[in-house]
């Protein structure tokens, strides 16, 4: 059983670096890239406050396929370059939302999100998932969520890529 207690009032950093080591040491000894996906979106939403998704999408193909994630019913499939998450995907570069009804061609999937993350993970140069955080508070995250993120996304591209 693990036991995980982020610290509400620590500052970014520190919640950052204690959620990567949290998803290094649920995923370390788990080979399925499926378990450890589900795991470590149940560690962002237990870590990040003012959330109301937090997942994975897979790269299958020349599309982005739901994988794990913590929230409501999510889009299933979703086209390279389009939306954020398929434009992180295309693009391999993090996208960082402060409001989602001014990017063109934003997917909305739940219509309460106004802001989003999504971070791409990259194995041997090619993206082989993205991680997608969305919120309902308008410019929810900054620089500093991003660099979070971005460090998870490359602490366990082992992990999930298996």
């Amino acid at each position: 059983m693990f036991d995980f207690s982020p610290q509400a009032d620590a500052p970014k950093s520190e919640i950052y670096r204690d959620l990567r080591e949290a998803a290094l040491a649920i995923t370390s000894d788990e080979s399925d890239s499926v378990a450890n996906m589900a795991n470590v979106a149940a560690l962002i939403w237990q870590f990040l406050p003012d959330l109301n998704w937090a997942g994975f999408y897979r790269a299958i193909g020349d599309e982005l396929v739901l994988g794990p994630f913590v929230g409501k019913p999510a889009c299933i499939r979703i086209p390279f370059g389009r939306g954020v998450c398929g434009t992180a995907a295309v693009t391999g570069a993090t996208q960082l939302v402060p409001d989602v009804h001014a990017f063109p061609g934003h997917i909305a999937c739940d219509g309460a999100s106004a802001s989003e993350l999504v971070v791409p993970v990259v194995v041997d140069g090619r993206v082989v998932a993205v991680i997608d955080l969305d919120s309902p508070t308008p410019a929810r995250f900054d620089d500093e969520d991003a660099a979070g993120i971005e460090a998870l996304a490359g602490a366990i591209t082992r992990a999930i890529s298996g």
